[in-house]
């Protein structure tokens, strides 16, 4: 991991990519902190934080457009894949790459507050906050983009991918907002949903028989709590898309409250895409 770690950082340095996401993270939190701070003789330098995650889905796919689908592209993929390192290694490197590009971008932004300091009294308990919900949620959409980012072999459908799916992470509220919140709805969403973990089990399997056994059993748990308590089903869309709202499990961050299963959601959450990752490059490696 630590040979792939230094590689993607030095690549970060040594090409415009790590040098164009620093500039345009801190120009956008510096045209906000004019904005919100100095122009609108605000203190909340939180506020300021809270805006620039408003474009996640630009800022974050240049960090990781490029960390598989240029391997990909460029064959270099079969270099690695047949090296000593672990798959696991290999996307993990990757990903605290990126990760600590971030975190630096992010580090060098505590210059502004340390400035307004110096003219009052800061609430330090929001604004702490806020830097770790930040970088939280940047590690979740940074494996977003790595996750993508091998499944493509071009990194602008990388990119763009990694944008419309951080972009509906964004909106997911006001989508769930307008789901169907009927029983037979809800009935069918799971359906879906177990279809598709039996879809996924059969690729990763090529067992027709478990896979079979995996959705009898999903239908038959299904089944078993609509009958003791049907009550589970009404809304069940609205509440499963509100729980994957990365974004808005970022608003009690910048109260400066921290939830211990809000951490415990946003690592759980980047170590699962991750994992995808891993089971994937898995599969290519032994093709």
């Amino acid at each position: 991991m630590t040979a792939i770690y230094k590689k993607e950082m030095r690549t970060y340095f040594t090409q415009m990519m790590g040098y164009v996401f620093l500039a345009f993270l801190l120009l956008l939190v510096g045209i906000w902190f004019a904005m919100v701070n100095v122009t609108g003789h605000n203190a909340n330098f939180h506020n300021v934080l809270s805006q620039v995650t408003i474009f996640f889905f630009i800022l974050l796919p240049i960090l990781t457009m490029r960390l598989f689908s240029e391997e990909t592209r460029q064959k270099t993929d079969q270099l690695i894949f047949t090296s000593p390192l672990t798959i696991t290694g290999i996307v993990l490197g990757k990903f605290f790459a990126a990760l600590s590009l971030f975190i630096i971008g992010t580090a060098i932004t505590i210059i502004l507050p340390a400035m307004l300091s110096l003219y009052g009294e800061l609430p330090a308990s929001q604004i702490l906050g806020t830097y770790i919900g930040f970088v939280l949620l940047g590690a979740c959409c940074i494996a977003v983009g790595v996750l993508i980012s091998c499944l493509t072999e071009n990194q602008i459908v990388a990119a763009v991918g990694t944008m419309g799916a951080i972009f509906t992470m964004f909106i997911i509220d006001a989508i769930a907002l307008a789901m169907p919140i009927s029983t037979f709805a809800s009935l069918m969403f799971v359906a879906l949903i177990i279809a598709a973990v039996v879809a996924v089990w059969y690729n990763s399997t090529r067992n027709i028989l478990a896979s079979v056994i995996v959705g009898a059993g999903g239908l038959a748990f299904s089944a078993g709590l609509y009958i003791a308590n049907n009550l589970i089903f009404d809304g069940l869309i609205v509440r499963v898309l509100l729980w994957f709202s990365i974004f808005a499990r970022f608003a009690s961050f910048t109260r400066g409250i921290l939830h211990l299963a809000d951490i415990v959601y946003y690592i759980s959450f980047a170590a699962l895409l991750l994992y995808i990752t891993v089971n994937i490059l898995e599969k290519r490696r032994w093709r």
